[in-house]
Order: structure tokens, then C-alpha cells, then sequence
């Protein structure tokens, strides 16, 4: 039997908590403003797509085999987030007219690849589909719609962080080095718990 709340549950604390896209999504809007920051966001979307339907099916198919695979893919999924730690750490305030394409703000490509090292939401699909799903659905329409939710759920958290970013914009401004310096921290500590 499907354990509803459970799983609501699960998913609202697992998306809503900082992560390196929720992290990211914030410190992007925060600089470059919450329009020019979605193109950002999008790629977070469309990755969030693949990643999940990647998952979702090697889940259903091959979860046996993943386990061998985790700690290469813990590796280069910090080993990625460091990288953008460092592009966030560098980061000086937009310019005037500065467009979110520029090494200042992160793009459409930032946020696709980001979801291919993204640890969080690998172990967050996997856990979500053996645990919950797995065991009480098979079908590949029913599997596709979960694929669905678990992408619009993400992908509105970020979005809900990217808007708190935006709002803050001109506080995040003037207090740019420590708000850098903050957001390199906390995705310094991302990295480093994968391996906790």
C-alpha cells in the first residue's frame, strides 16, 4: 500500500532543504535579479527531467548495479560543486545592462549539467523510487507521472529560493563578499557531505 503522507512528506523536506540547485538558484537571483537568473533555473528544470527519468528507470531496471557506481559519481559530484563554489566565491555584482549569459551569472548550461553531478537529487530520486514507489508501482505511465511531480516539486523549491534571492537583491548587493563567501560555505559543505 501506497504511504501517502509519508512520501509527501519526504519530498516537501527533501526539496524544500538547501542543496546545491537551491543554494545556486538563490545566490544567482540574489546577483543578477530573479528574469535574468531564470534561464539558470530552466536548465535546472530541464536536468531535473533527465536526470529523474535516467534514474527512474535504471531504478526500475538495474538497481542492483548502481551501488558500485556511487562513490565515482560522489567524486565528480563534489568535485563539480567545488568548481561552482569557486565561480560563486569570484563572483563580483552585475554591471548595468550586464547580461545573465556572462561568467557573473550562471546559465541555461550551469544548471543542466549541475543536475548530472547532483548527489542530492540521485540519491533523492533512487531512495524516493525504491522506497516508495517501487514497491507498489510498475507501470511505465504511472513511473512517467512521478518522473512529472518530482521534477515540478523541484524545480518549484528552487524557484521559491531563487525568489527569496531576488527580494533581497539590493541587501545581497552591498554585502556581496559576505554573501559569496556564505554561499561558497554552504556549497563547500554540500560537497563535503556526500561523503559523510
Amino acid at each position: 500500500m501506497f504511504n501517502t503522507p509519508a512520501f509527501l512528506l519526504y519530498v516537501f523536506i527533501t526539496t524544500i532543504t538547501p542543496g546545491p540547485n537551491n543554494i545556486l538558484s538563490m545566490s544567482n537571483a540574489a546577483r543578477v535579479g530573479l528574469y535574468r537568473a531564470l534561464r539558470f533555473n530552466l536548465g535546472i528544470l530541464t536536468g531535473l527531467a533527465v536526470v529523474f527519468s535516467l534514474c527512474t528507470a535504471l531504478s526500475a531496471v538495474a538497481f542492483a548495479s548502481l551501488p558500485a557506481l556511487a562513490f565515482p559519481m560522489k567524486c565528480a559530484g563534489a568535485a563539480y560543486m567545488l568548481f561552482l563554489a569557486l565561480k560563486v566565491y569570484r563572483s563580483k555584482p552585475p554591471r548595468v545592462g550586464e547580461d545573465a549569459a556572462t561568467p557573473n551569472g550562471m546559465t541555461f548550461t550551469n544548471g543542466l549539467t549541475l543536475q548530472f553531478f547532483n548527489m542530492k537529487i540521485i540519491i533523492y530520486i533512487i531512495t524516493a523510487m525504491s522506497s516508495y514507489i517501487l514497491p507498489v508501482f510498475s507501470a511505465p505511465p504511472i513511473l512517467a507521472g512521478f518522473v512529472v511531480f518530482f521534477t515540478l516539486t523541484c524545480f518549484a523549491a528552487n524557484m521559491s529560493w531563487a525568489l527569496f534571492g531576488s527580494l533581497f537583491f539590493k541587501l545581497f548587493t552591498r554585502r556581496q563578499k559576505l554573501i559569496n563567501i556564505l554561499m561558497t560555505l554552504l556549497l563547500v559543505y554540500c560537497a563535503v557531505s556526500l561523503f559523510l
